[in-house]
């Protein structure tokens, strides 16, 4: 199990993982989930998939079994900024207008977005890996960007499997559900640096 870490530039350098990390996504997000979000039949693709994104990807034995999506919150790339943003501003029915009092527009803070893992992944502990490994990379490709902070809309759940992995999550947001797919989320807040990681200054 590895991680890569790519943008529209670098994509081709490591085969269909951005292919496949969109497929993946499908088999979740649309067909798990019934999320009413744009697809083929084969990959999920929305308007934040755009040159402004990066992506962090978990592979093992060549096979996607993980990802997600991270991008600035001064992102812009045509209508679209990013998600948050574009909620609080009320352009994605989904999501609550107030789910924030204010959507941030911060070059040092970045949205992560799209997290999904196959279900092929059972064993808890795998589970956890892959998810370790999935943020990492994100925050990695966030924190060279110039990210200090990442904020995430996720399930209620991640929050504490985040804690439990060293990442200093919380919640920024009132939990609201989700008529869709019956599940509840809030945004989530947390340093681009695991504080476990950060060096220690001397007293």
């Amino acid at each position: 199990m590895y991680n890569v870490t790519f943008d529209f530039s670098d994509l081709h350098c490591h085969g269909r993982a951005f292919y496949d990390f969109l497929a993946l996504r499908k088999s979740f997000f649309v067909d798990e989930l019934g999320w009413d979000i744009p697809h083929d039949g084969h990959v999920e693709m929305d308007q934040y998939d755009t040159p402004l994104a990066r992506y962090s990807v978990v592979l093992k034995d060549g096979k996607v079994i993980g990802g997600a999506r991270t991008m600035p919150t001064t992102a812009r790339w045509g209508r679209s900024g990013y998600m948050l943003g574009d909620a609080v501003a009320g352009l994605l029915p989904g999501i609550p207008r107030d789910i924030l009092n204010e959507a941030p527009c911060n070059a040092r803070i970045w949205e992560c977005t799209r997290l999904v893992m196959s279900d092929g992944v059972t064993n808890r502990q795998d589970r956890t890996h892959c998810l370790d490994l999935i943020v990492d990379g994100l925050a990695r490709a966030a924190h060279h960007g110039g990210a200090e902070r990442l904020i995430s809309l996720s399930p209620l759940t991640l929050e504490r499997a985040l804690r439990q992995m060293g990442w200093d999550a919380r919640r920024i947001s009132a939990p609201y559900l989700n008529a869709a797919d019956g599940r509840r989320y809030a945004v989530l807040g947390m340093s681009a640096i695991k504080p476990v990681d950060q060096p220690r200054v001397a007293a």
